[in-house]
C-alpha cells in the first residue's frame, strides 16, 4: 500500500489506526506454543463444559507456568467454545437491605439438599438426592434410586451425620420429603435448625441449585444410562471427581475436597502397621 499510494508508512499507520511497531516487529512464537496448544485442546476435549479460566487452573496444576491471557488467545485461535455467562440476579435482598438467606460462615455451618431427576435409556425415571456443604462446596452424597421419600432422606442424613457430624442448619425447599413431620422432629431433637426457602424461589437455595446445574451440564446431559446400576456408578464417579479434582471458581480454582498427599519423606507412626 505504501508503494501504490506513494504515502509514508507513518501516515498510512496513522490513517488505519495501526501502531508502527507492528510493521517491523516480527511475530515471535514460543518454543512451547505447540505443546501448550495440544494440552489445551486435550483438556477442552476431556472437559467440554469448562471455560478457559478453569482450563488455565488445570494447566497450572499440571506444571505449566501460563497466565489466562495466553490461554485465552490460544482458546480463541483454535475456535474452542467459551460458555456463555449467566446474568446476575439480585433477588436475595429485602427492601430494607437485609438478606433473607443465611450465609455459611464455616464448614458444617449450613448444609443444603435437593432432588434432581433424570431417566435411564428405557425412559424410566430415577431420582437423585444431592447433599452439599455450602461453605466448602463439597458434595457430601448423591443418593440414586428409582423412588426417594422422606424415610430415604432421613436415612441418608443419619449416615452423613455419623460420618461428618451434624450441621448447625440445613436448607431445602418445601417438598413433601423435606417437610415431613418425622424428619423435622428428628432434626429438632438433634439440634439441627431447618431453613425452608420461600415457595417458588429456587434462587434462595442457590448453592445447591448451582451444584445441580453443574451435575446436569457436565454429566447427565452427556451420558446415556442403560440401567440404574450404571447411573449409580457414573454419578458417584463424577461426585468424586467434583470433590477432589474439578477446579471451583469460588475457591480460587481449587477443588472443594482435594486429596491429601503425604510427602515421600514423611512416614506416620502407623505406616506399615508399626506402632509408635
Amino acid at each position: 500500500m505504501v508503494e501504490e499510494l506513494g504515502a509514508s508508512e507513518r501516515r498510512v499507520c496513522r490513517v488505519i489506526g495501526q501502531h508502527r511497531s507492528t510493521q517491523r516487529k516480527p511475530r515471535m512464537v514460543r518454543e512451547d506454543e505447540d505443546a501448550l496448544t495440544t494440552a489445551i485442546i486435550h483438556l477442552a476435549e476431556r472437559f467440554g463444559r469448562y471455560g478457559y479460566r478453569r482450563i488455565t487452573a488445570l494447566l497450572r496444576r499440571d506444571g505449566w507456568h501460563v497466565n489466562e491471557k495466553r490461554v485465552y488467545r490460544i482458546w480463541r485461535r483454535e475456535g474452542l467454545k467459551v460458555p456463555m455467562k449467566q446474568p446476575k440476579r439480585s433477588r436475595l435482598w429485602l427492601n430494607d437491605g437485609s438478606c433473607v438467606r443465611l450465609r455459611p460462615a464455616h464448614k458444617g455451618h449450613v448444609w443444603s439438599y435437593d432432588f434432581v431427576q433424570d431417566r435411564t435409556h428405557d425412559n424410566k425415571v430415577f431420582r437423585m438426592l444431592c447433599v452439599i456443604d455450602e461453605y466448602t462446596r463439597e458434595c457430601l452424597a448423591i443418593r440414586v434410586e428409582r423412588k426417594l421419600n422422606s424415610r430415604d432422606v432421613l436415612d441418608l442424613l443419619g449416615e452423613l451425620f455419623v460420618r461428618h457430624g451434624a450441621p448447625e442448619h440445613i436448607r431445602s425447599d418445601n417438598g413433601p420429603e423435606f417437610i415431613a413431620i418425622a424428619l423435622r422432629e428428628w432434626l429438632g431433637n438433634i439440634g439441627v435448625k431447618t431453613l425452608y426457602i420461600t415457595p417458588a424461589s429456587p434462587w434462595e437455595n442457590g448453592y445447591c441449585e448451582s451444584f445441580n446445574s453443574k451435575l446436569r451440564d457436565e454429566l447427565l446431559a452427556r451420558e446415556i444410562f442403560y440401567d440404574l446400576r450404571e447411573a449409580k456408578a457414573l454419578i458417584e464417579g463424577w461426585r468424586h471427581h467434583y470433590n477432589t479434582f474439578r477446579p471451583h471458581s469460588s475457591l480460587g480454582y481449587k477443588p472443594p475436597a482435594p486429596k491429601a498427599i503425604l510427602p515421600a519423606a514423611f512416614k506416620p507412626p502407623y505406616y506399615g502397621g508399626v506402632a509408635a
